[in-house]
């Protein structure tokens, strides 16, 4: 494999690291493991901390494909939590409202779900890397300001009810660039007349890249270990 030259790679992002970590600690590594200073590496997707599951990093030229990359659909498994709401709209924020859900009954979830089938407006997170005046509105938000965000056209292809345990549901959901999973917590706890927060999150698919093709961070020194010659040092150093 020529990392410098450009290549591609599909990782399973743990829990609680930031896509920019993913990106730095496996630039790192090439650049140690290459005998180089520095690398071209970045993301075709950001994914939240608190979520896990299929990240496209590309190195050198292949940078270039990230913006194609990021457009491919998307696949994730949510978990929601039903009669509370936080600021961030998941686990990140504390609890910050409390509502009813007695009313609540698989059928009424079901119906709920399937208004939001198809091109839909979202309002993203104010705790989101949306900017706002040239700033990140996350960056706002925890400083308290009031951020007014403008909704933005999606697709949502699919969104099915995996399981039902109030006061959680787990969906499965099929959806274009630029939706977030978390304001779509949102919005099924308003559409089922009370509040949700997003409890968990798996991204399962980017395009045709699947979750079990994915390396772990750990399996990094293992593919480095295959496809990395060692006394090529010199070589890579002429390439940059």
């Amino acid at each position: 494999m020529d990392f410098i030259e450009g290549e591609i790679l599909y990782i399973d992002k743990p829990l609680h690291w930031t896509s920019f970590s993913v990106v730095r600690v496996i630039r790192a590594k090439l650049c140690r493991r290459l005998g180089i200073r520095k690398l071209k590496v970045g993301h075709a997707g950001t994914l939240d901390p608190l979520a896990t599951g299929v990240m496209i990093l590309c190195t050198g030229k292949k940078t270039k494909l990230i913006e194609t990359l990021q457009a491919g659909t998307k696949e994730y498994v949510a978990h929601v939590r039903l009669g509370a709401t936080t600021p961030s709209y998941d686990l990140e924020t504390e609890i910050n409202a409390e509502y009813p859900t007695a009313h609540i009954t698989r059928e009424k979830v079901e119906e709920a779900l399937r208004r939001f089938v198809g091109p839909i407006e979202q309002v993203p997170p104010a705790f989101s890397a949306v900017k706002v005046d040239g700033k990140r509105a996350y960056e706002l938000a925890r400083k308290n300001r009031v951020i007014e965000l403008k909704p933005k056209l999606l697709v949502i292809e699919v969104i099915e009810l995996i399981s039902y345990n109030m006061p959680d549901i787990t969906i499965r959901v099929v959806c274009s660039k630029g939706t977030y999973i978390r304001a779509l917590a949102r919005d099924i706890g308003k559409a089922l007349n009370t509040g949700a927060h997003l409890a968990g999150l798996r991204r399962t698919r980017v395009g045709d890249v699947t979750v079990d093709g994915c390396l772990h961070i750990d399996d990094m020194d293992r593919l480095l270990d295959g496809n990395i010659l060692p006394g090529n040092i010199e070589e890579n150093k002429q390439k940059i």
